[in-house]
């Protein structure tokens, strides 16, 4: 069963949130103990994961030199966190593999996603990234041409557009390395932005950010995968969570997991994005989705763990 695994964004950092490059690479070592252990039992994996974090620290690093050298674009920072977490995540897993003496090769593929440069997420960018900062320091980054708002007594927050995925662009090279027997890592972070200029058909990276996993999405169906996979921190989607009479979901239909969607069940937090990918995955014909915690992925594959959304 060829199965897409996405990695949340803790599955690269320490328990504490923090991204320290020896925490990175402690956090995928555990996270990668456990996809060996699906590949010895005989799943075909494909991996994607997330760069918030990452792109993060970047970030800072724009902001603090950027009365030095011009701050590179969202785009790039995309690019620079999928080769850093590619070959994180490589290592890992081959480490993995062998000491169980399994002879899988590994490959990392920087991978670009297609976005439609009418988005109106472009003319109205919304979604906050990075850190608060003081009115002077975002006047900075503003006369680099950056979007910044004023957030009140916390400081100003730069805002970018967050674009539908339409296309993993790179998917068919995934498709060819799966198909020779590699484990493959990619579309991390969502894919870097893309879109492509009509006149000339040439594609260009944009400054915006990509829901993770609603490119797994179309990753999964582009690389023909069974089940999708998305590990969390928390062991299941939950209706009411938080509260005293919350209750976990083990098994939904898809019709039903829209239902609590369009009813507002899940907010507009992080698990609204993972419900929406699980709805699309199976709306679309794959045959299961899981959402689970990253310590019971093995489990979720194995349908021992999660929440299971499937057809009906």
């Amino acid at each position: 069963m060829r199965t897409l695994i996405a990695l949340g964004g803790n599955a690269m950092t320490a328990p504490d949130g923090r991204a320290r490059p020896e925490d990175q690479v402690a956090a995928v070592a555990v996270a990668m103990e456990a996809v060996a252990d699906l590949v010895e039992a005989g799943v075909e994996v494909v991996l994607t994961h997330g760069n918030g974090p990452q792109v993060g620290n970047l970030l800072v690093k724009n902001e603090l030199a950027a009365h030095v050298v011009p701050p590179v674009g969202l785009d790039w920072c995309g690019a620079q966190t999928q080769g850093t977490l590619g070959f994180v995540i490589v290592s890992a897993l081959e480490r993995a593999l062998a000491a169980r003496a399994i002879a899988k090769p590994v490959a990392a593929i920087v991978t670009r996603t297609l976005v439609d440069a009418d988005d109106p997420g472009f003319t109205h960018p919304t979604k906050p990234i990075g850190r608060y900062l003081p009115k002077e320091q975002a006047a900075a980054m503003i006369a680099h041409g950056q979007t910044w708002e004023d957030r009140g007594d916390r400081g100003w927050r730069r805002v970018v557009a967050s674009p539908e995925p339409l296309d993993v662009l790179d998917a068919p090279a995934a498709t060819a390395l799966l198909d020779a027997g590699y484990v493959v890592v990619a579309c991390g972070g969502g894919g870097i932005p893309m879109i492509r200029d009509l006149p000339t058909n040439l594609l260009q990276g944009v400054e915006a950010v990509i829901d993770k996993d609603l490119s797994a999405v179309l990753l999964a169906r582009a690389v023909a995968a069974d089940q999708l996979v998305i590990a969390t921190d928390v062991d299941h989607m939950y209706l009411r969570f938080g509260a005293a009479d919350a209750r976990a979901l083990h098994h939904i239909a898809a019709a039903d997991l829209r239902a609590h969607l369009v009813a507002g069940e899940f907010g507009g937090g992080s698990m609204a994005p993972k419900a929406e990918a699980a709805c699309r995955f199976v709306e679309g014909g794959g045959q299961r989705a899981v959402v689970t915690a990253l310590g019971s992925i093995r489990e979720a594959v194995l349908g021992k763990a999660g929440t299971e959304v499937e057809e009906e």
